[in-house]
């Protein structure tokens, strides 16, 4: 499983900016950023470098955020994928919180990031002969 930062800021002109600042100038990697907005704040979900650092030096800078697991699974850039890992954590009664599509920097395929509050869904999806990323 990954570490994943979710940050919550205000939708304002320049936030995203003053975030990614912070994780620069204290040296880490974004390796994939998700940003989701509502009409007052947003949701920003990182896949950094160094999570735990990043968790610190962004509440030091006064955001609200935390770190959750996440399961990567490598797809293979084999079209129908994705359907057939939502039709097995279905079938499994595995919900699925959210997900979105990244890739895998070692070998450029596309990578299914997803939360779940399920703690066997990694098992049972190792068990399906899936490959689990702990990086990105």
């Amino acid at each position: 499983m990954l570490h994943q930062v979710s940050v919550f800021a205000e939708n304002t002109k320049g936030a995203l900016h003053r975030m990614t600042t912070v994780l620069a100038e204290n040296g880490i990697n974004i390796y994939t950023m998700l940003a989701n907005d509502s009409a007052e704040f947003g949701i920003i979900r990182l896949i950094v470098t160094d999570p735990e650092k990043a968790l610190v030096k962004l509440k030091e800078a006064g955001y609200q955020c935390r770190m959750d697991r996440v399961i990567a699974i490598d797809m293979a850039d084999t079209p129908g994928s994705l359907d057939g890992i939502l039709a097995n954590l279905e079938a499994a009664n595995v919900g699925v919180d959210y997900l979105y599509i990244s890739f895998n920097r070692k070998t450029v395929t596309p990578v299914a990031v997803f939360r779940t509050r399920e703690p066997e869904a990694e098992t049972f999806l190792r068990g399906k002969g899936y490959v689990l990323l702990d990086t990105i």
